[in-house]
């Protein structure tokens, strides 16, 4: 492994002499003066513990069908921002129409019953009131007269139901979000229960993390953290940091969730991220993330020599960084300069012609 290492080091560096040219009598190599250049210094930086994690909305839900019928309408799609209260689906609604017609009849109906046996009943109490009838027949009307008032209580409270079932054939969204999957399509029949789409609130993202739990002392007592997204290139403050009280029984870790932002974008549920904790605080000598080369297990740097001429360099990385500059063991020291545009070193300076 150390003599392929050092191969490919030495490619590197023949390849990096060779682009910038070669004669029987070298030239004095001129000082480099196109690169960018970047500084090796040793500074305070956060101690962390990194752990892999992934991002999850805090508020995502799946809206369903509450009445069957024919999908007749779908208003939006995955990836469409959807505002509180907008429209989404209709359903069919004409068979739940003709079911509110239905209990409006029967509520007429029965409200037409009821004035009758409210009046049989007011004419039975006058004429028990003048011995005309018995006992028994006032208490027959008046039982039919609570029996009419109880049915149309019951059809009114049916008729209010089929009402409402009715409104469920316009499904709207219940908050401000982003249409994440859709599960229906025009023309199909939705019965209850049966998924029509799933959306989420970006303003409500958080990220998760398994954690050891020899770790979440630490973690806790500092109560700091940042994220980075890697296929974002991107590092992020975390607003808030929770301890979930439980853990793992399995694993012996112990979920910890982060909250982002309102305001990030770009980032969805899914997307893979990385925490990087903060355990404390100590110097590290530190090189620029952009001065740094990889090829195969080699990482090195180009560093300007006493001849202003970039030299490469493998260097140990460590494990303190941020999203500037990360950690180096060894191979350099506190001053030295590096070309933070790598690939540019490693080929011949333009030089006007002479």
């Amino acid at each position: 492994m150390t003599r392929s290492i050092a191969a490919l080091l030495a490619t590197l560096a023949v390849a990096s002499l060779t682009a910038c040219g070669s004669s029987d009598t070298p030239a004095p190599a001129a000082t480099r003066t196109d690169l960018k250049l970047g500084t090796v210094e040793m500074r305070e930086v956060d101690l962390s513990y990194s752990s892999e994690a992934v991002v999850e909305a805090v508020r995502q839900s799946t809206v369903a069908a509450q009445i069957a019928g024919r999908v007749v309408d779908i208003r939006f799609d995955v990836g469409d921002f959807v505002r509180k209260g907008e429209v989404i689906v209709r359903i069919d609604e004409r068979a739940a129409t003709q079911a509110v017609e239905a209990s409006q009849a029967q509520v007429a109906e029965a409200d037409a019953a009821l004035r009758n046996a409210r009046a049989n009943y007011e004419r039975s109490r006058q004429l028990f009131a003048q011995k005309f009838i018995s006992q028994a027949a006032l208490d027959k009307a008046e039982s039919d007269f609570k029996a009419a008032a109880a049915r149309v209580t019951a059809l009114l409270a049916g008729a209010g139901q089929v009402a409402t079932e009715r409104s469920f054939a316009t499904i709207v969204a219940p908050y401000s979000g982003i249409v994440s999957a859709r599960h229906v399509e025009l023309g199909e029949m939705a019965v209850p229960g049966k998924p029509l789409m799933t959306g989420f609130d970006p303003t409500t993202l958080r990220v998760v993390a398994n954690v050891p739990q020899a770790r979440i002392a630490a973690i806790s007592q500092t109560g700091k953290a940042r994220i980075e997204v890697p296929s974002h290139n991107r590092w992020i403050e975390v607003k808030k940091l929770t301890v979930v009280p439980a853990a793992d029984p399995r694993t012996h870790t112990t979920l910890v969730r982060l909250e982002l932002p309102g305001d990030v974008r770009g980032i969805y549920p899914g997307v893979f991220a990385r925490v990087h904790f903060v355990t404390g605080v100590a110097p590290r000598l530190l090189v620029p993330r952009a001065a740094l080369l990889r090829r195969s297990e080699v990482t090195a740097v180009y560093v300007l020599g006493d001849d202003g001429q970039p030299r490469l360099r493998q260097v140990r990385l460590g494990t303190a960084s941020d999203e500037n500059a990360v950690e180096v063991l060894s191979g350099l020291r506190a001053g030295e300069r590096v070309a933070l545009e790598p690939v540019k070193a490693g080929m011949p300076s333009s030089r006007p012609a002479g």
